[in-house]
């Protein structure tokens, strides 16, 4: 993969063990916080990816001097994994409890694949307010305050049972599912044409695809569920649905004719978020 910050790479995490929830968490969860570890060459230790930082940092140094790096402030650059990598060289850097100011990227640096032991194991954690804010320092009482606030604006988000990426929403009295399956965008697509042609995209009854997120080369599929739907009771279904959604990908003829112009629609639903 290119290191010139100023090419654009379709799709920066490919392959990195934390791309689909770090794509969730930079554009649907309000809320997360995903760990992984350094490589040995800077040091070996723990790294947190957070939705968000106080005053829309790109990165910070805990208390404890665990760096921080957050997803979604906007990124400067067209790869996103040299600004995320950018992003944690500067919380490196940072004094413990002080936000990172990453360099200018004018020349090429480590993209964040090179930073991370990528054989080590990785957590992710959906959470329901901004708790974390308090680790970066435990002594800011306002900054605790402002957690606090930010937590009762965000909108209402939940994991659905077992299945991996998938969360529901309400969004303006509706509830939605929205889904970052890591899944690269062809194969996906292909796969859900197959079910549209059959009239069996639906994830529960009554349920409609409403469209798709292209961000970090990641397709996340949304359905509007219907009116008053829970996570708890989507978790079913939806396990029911990812059978048949990995028959599809399993399918290896090429799409006919029906499925074609399915596909087509579905690539018409797109809203791509670099």
């Amino acid at each position: 993969m290119p290191k010139n910050p100023t090419t654009y790479v379709a799709r920066p995490l490919a392959g990195f063990p934390l791309e689909a929830e770090l794509a969730a968490m930079r554009e649907i969860l309000p809320a997360a916080v995903a760990t992984a570890q350094l490589t040995e060459a800077e040091g070996g230790g723990p790294v947190h990816f957070v939705t968000l930082l106080p005053g829309m940092a790109r990165g910070y140094k805990r208390a404890d001097g665990v760096p921080v790096v957050a997803t979604q402030p906007s990124h400067p650059s067209d790869d996103v994994a040299r600004d995320l990598g950018n992003a944690l060289v500067a919380a490196l850097a940072a004094d413990p409890k002080s936000a990172a100011t990453p360099a200018p990227l004018g020349e090429p640096g480590p993209r964040l694949q090179e930073l991370i032991d990528q054989d080590a194991p990785v957590s992710f954690e959906l959470r329901d307010s901004f708790e974390y804010w308090t680790e970066l320092d435990p002594e800011d009482k306002t900054l605790a305050d402002t957690a606090v606030r930010l937590a009762e604006e965000t909108t209402p988000t939940a994991a659905v049972g077992e299945v991996a990426g998938a969360y529901w929403a309400r969004i303006n009295g509706r509830e939605y599912l929205r889904w970052s399956l890591g899944i690269a965008e062809d194969e996906l697509l292909d796969a859900l044409a197959r079910l549209q042609a059959k009239r069996q995209a639906g994830v529960v009854e009554d349920s409609k695809y409403a469209g798709a997120f292209r961000t970090m080369g990641v397709v996340i599929p949304v359905w509007e569920l219907p009116r008053g739907a829970s996570a708890e009771e989507l978790a079913g279904p939806l396990a029911e649905f990812k059978a048949r959604l990995d028959q599809a990908l399993a399918e290896e003829r090429p799409l006919d004719a029906n499925e074609r112009r399915s596909r087509a629609g579905l690539v018409a639903r797109f809203l791509t978020l670099r």
